[in-house]
């Protein structure tokens, strides 16, 4: 079948962005919202099985109830009916998902573009969004580079991560390495816990098992395991324990090598217990804090179980050994026997009887045991005896040390100290720093037995939360870190124009900053675009004189990063002085840096005609020649003939 073109008459199916073993993974066009979005789709192949389809649609539903911003958000659920004229038509259901525009913590290991600052920012971030999953009921099963997104800005900058493929798709270049068992999804090798490995059910601790070993590549630059197939590797999580990731990267503090350790453990209850224990313990070993010791040791383990890596399990002494087994098989037997079986045609029988002076030796040292034997069962039955008279020494209690203010981990750590087992629960308080001992049950000078439990009370910083005030103008990590440090979660940023604050840097918040909200509210970062609107120029005085020093007065009060210049042209109808043109036409966004040439009116210049020339005074000469000469009588006019004669 072909891939549909359209979904729902929604979404527009483009490029292919993965491939698994039940649904494939396209980036799409929501037309209605106009944005990109993920669209999961069950693949065609797999649609007429009821219970592909049927895990797919409870996996469609589990995700769509996640909303936290370290995982990869779903927007919509809904079957595609195919129209397949050859065959029956198929119901194809799928996710639409938040389309993440970034690099995979896959690709940034193998371009070892990650410190050991960002590898535990990154883990922080996983550990959050598995600690959201956990509570919702959702265990990943699948935590691994390829799974884990980091979001990247136009300009290359790094941002938060992003948890995705909660067990349904695989990316294409990952399938290979996928342990399945009748199509059903166990994990990928390298990041297997040991009891996804044994084929045991997995729970919570075992996604804190996949991201130490996340944290663990992250920091080394490789896995914890590596091997020539998937069960050499599956088996060495079973059997083997890793090198401190130190011997790889010298920079690593003790204090992140014990912890890995920890969260490597192969007994999961010698793990952490959950996601934000985990966490904090992270942030406590960042700092150098040594992690809290597991409650229940684990036996180490003999190094006869052990194998190189073929990923073969070597059987135990007590196997069962036939004659099929083979000439090895049955050498083994004889050795495990000492001496004491040996073959004929292929099977066992006992040894011929030995010589009478080998039968004497024999008994001496069964005489010899058995004397030695006598003695040791009656000097215990002595000391038993005498124990049981005796009455046992009074234990001696210890004191609840004062842990108020203290980190948790040093508490925890101080109460194991002392024998006392120490319990954690995590509250509000307005007094007591987030991390920090609010009290202890029993309180601290209180006498108790060896073993005892005492309540350690954690703060998780107030109820309520002020929103820091001076925002303005600080970078986005800067920011971000002071809210999530307020138990706060960030949304993504909203970018507005804003023309005193750069581009890139923070304008304000969502809620506002001095707002007081309940712990745990979700706050919206406005950050500056680096552009402004350009504002009308015109009629802003009618004093020619103060125009220039309005106009850029108006100009610095939208944004202190404008520029203007000023030139004139003639205009006959504008008050000379007067705004009659600006470059940049009002509401046009540009930006912060520009300069706009503003056109101030200018008078026509008006042509005077030329004076006339005085007419020069005559000379005496020419004078006395106008004199000489004699005067002409006129003509009379017509009609004037005989008049006055």
């Amino acid at each position: 079948m072909s891939v549909p073109g359209v979904l729902n008459d929604r979404y527009e199916i483009g490029e292919l962005l993965g491939r698994g073993g039940m649904a494939d993974v396209y980036k799409a066009q929501d037309t209605r919202l106009g944005r990109a979005v993920a669209v999961k789709l069950l693949r065609a192949d797999v649609a007429r099985d009821s219970q592909l389809q049927a895990r797919f649609r409870r996996e469609a539903q589990a995700v769509a109830g996640l909303n936290h911003p370290f995982i990869v958000a779903v927007y919509d659920t809904g079957e595609h009916i195919t129209n397949d004229h050859v065959r029956d038509s198929a119901h194809l259901p799928y996710i639409v998902m938040e389309y993440i525009h970034g690099r995979t913590l896959r690709d940034l290991i193998r371009s070892k573009d990650i410190n050991i600052e960002q590898a535990v920012n990154y883990t922080m971030g996983v550990l959050a969004a598995l600690d959201y999953s956990h509570r919702a009921g959702i265990v990943h099963r699948d935590i691994k580079p390829a799974n884990v997104m980091v979001t990247e800005d136009d300009h290359g900058v790094l941002g938060q991560v992003k948890v995705m493929d909660f067990g349904i798709a695989r990316t294409i270049a990952d399938s290979a390495a996928t342990m399945t068992q009748t199509q059903t999804v166990m994990g990928t090798a390298q990041y297997l816990s040991p009891e996804q490995a044994r084929g045991e059910n997995v729970d919570a601790r075992s996604d804190l098992y996949s991201a130490a070993c996340l944290l663990y590549e992250m920091l080394a630059g490789r896995p914890p395991f590596t091997g020539d197939s998937p069960f050499t590797v599956a088996y060495q999580h079973v059997r083997e324990h890793p090198a401190l990731p130190s011997s790889f990267n010298p920079e690593i503090s003790p204090a992140l090598d014990a912890l890995l350790m920890r969260a490597l453990e192969k007994d999961r209850a010698n793990r952490f217990q959950d996601a934000a224990a985990f966490r904090r313990a992270l942030r406590a070993a960042s700092a150098g804090v040594m992690p809290p010791e597991p409650r229940v040791s684990q036996a180490p383990i003999p190094a006869a179980a052990r194998l190189p890596s073929t990923g073969v399990v070597s059987p135990s002494p007590s196997s069962v050994l036939t004659d099929d087994d083979g000439p090895s098989t049955r050498a083994m037997a004889k050795e495990l026997a000492g001496g004491a079986l040996t073959t004929n045609d292929g099977g066992f029988e006992e040894v011929p009887d030995v010589p009478p002076s080998t039968k004497r030796r024999r008994t001496a040292w069964m005489v010899t045991l058995f004397i030695l034997l006598a003695a040791v069962l009656g000097g215990g039955a002595y000391l038993g005896y005498n124990l049981l008279q005796s009455r046992p020494p009074a234990v001696q209690p210890v004191a609840v040390p004062f842990l108020v203010n203290s980190p948790e981990s040093e508490a925890l750590n101080q109460l194991r100290d002392v024998k006392l087992e120490p319990h954690s629960t995590e509250e509000y308080s307005a007094t007591v720093t987030a991390g920090q001992v609010i009290r202890t049950d029993p309180a601290g000078g209180t006498s108790l037995n060896p073993g005892s439990t005492v309540q350690v009370y954690v703060s998780k910083g107030p109820s309520t939360v002020t929103i820091p005030e001076g925002l303005a103008g600080r970078t986005d990590a800067d920011v971000r870190a002071l809210l999530s440090s307020l138990n706060l979660k960030i949304m993504p940023n909203d970018m507005v124009n804003d023309g005193s604050i750069a581009a890139t840097l923070v304008v304000t918040t969502d809620p506002a900053p001095g707002e007081t909200v309940p712990a745990g509210s979700s706050i919206t970062m406005k950050v500056s675009n680096g552009e402004i609107l350009m504002p009308s120029l015109f009629d802003l005085t009618d004093d020619p004189e103060q125009v220039k020093e309005v106009v850029t007065a108006a100009l610095k009060a939208v944004s202190p990063f404008l520029e203007v210049t000023f030139s004139e042209a003639e205009n006959t109808v504008v008050t000379p002085g007067l705004v009659t043109g600006q470059s940049i036409s009002a509401g046009t966004t540009v930006p912060q840096r520009t300069t706009v040439n503003v056109t101030l009116a200018a008078a026509p210049v008006t042509v005077e005609p030329p004076a006339a020339e005085p007419t020069p005074e005559p000379t005496p000469k020419a004078k006395a020649s106008e004199k000489a000469q004699p005067t002409a009588t006129p003509d009379p006019p017509a009609g004037d003939s005989g008049k006055g004669q």
